[in-house]
């Protein structure tokens, strides 16, 4: 039950093509060789009202969660997690150039929905986030 949710600012609607993003990150799943096939889910749900920051309208995110279910030990899920955050890294470089950008994974254990595990592109901070 690998489940990806992906919730971006609609201002990156000018700057990334969705359509590839939800492609790579399932492309990514695939090639962790841990998720079923069979059940493997990503979706990109646009936010049209958000606020950022300071305020300033350039200023964009791009947050991901993976549920999962049980049967994967942590040091399994966090492998499978920096490929694919990794791999959506490496694409999405040109946007963190083009200006402030916030990107964010977390991973939450269908057994633990509370706990959440989360990995921040470096660059997040450079750009004004405080996370």
């Amino acid at each position: 039950m690998p489940h990806f949710t992906l919730e971006y600012s609609a201002n990156l609607d000018a700057r990334v093509d969705m359509g590839q993003v939800v492609e790579i990150v399932r492309t990514a799943a695939v090639e962790t060789g841990i998720f079923p096939l069979g059940g493997i889910r990503v979706r990109a749900i646009r936010c049209e009202h958000y606020a950022i920051a300071d305020g300033r309208p350039d200023f964009g995110f791009l947050d991901i969660v993976l549920r999962l279910g049980e049967g994967r030990d942590l040091a399994t899920r966090k492998k499978a997690g920096e490929h694919i955050f990794r791999m959506l890294s490496d694409h999405l470089d040109p946007v963190f150039a083009q200006g402030p950008f916030a990107l964010v994974v977390r991973h939450a254990d269908q057994r633990q929905a509370n706990q959440l595990e989360a990995q921040q592109h470096p660059r997040s901070s450079e750009n004004g986030d405080r996370a």
